[in-house]
């Protein structure tokens, strides 16, 4: 009996796991191209950086900003600054 209730847990364990890495890779796929800053700043109070390694040049920010090459590539236009974030506040 013991056993087979290891095995169970083990096995939902398993399955719980696979299905919270596929919903965490499918939420990377959504890149979402915002309209202006004010929509970008809604979801990400600091804006969003192409790389973890670029500093605001710009002055001083409140938010630290979310990273992602991605979808600070769709959003390139929004950096206007050229420092590699955009919509930083």
């Amino acid at each position: 009996m013991k056993k087979t209730l290891k095995i169970l847990i083990s096995v939902g364990m398993t399955f719980g796991l696979v299905f919270a890495a596929s919903s965490v890779s499918e939420a990377k796929t959504k890149i979402i191209t915002y309209k202006n800053c004010t929509a970008l700043n809604k979801v990400y109070k600091g804006g969003v950086a192409k790389s973890s390694k670029i500093r605001n040049k710009g002055g001083k920010t409140h938010y630290k900003p979310f990273v992602s090459s991605a979808l600070y590539n769709a959003n390139k236009k929004s950096d206007r600054d050229k420092d590699g974030i955009a919509c930083e506040r």
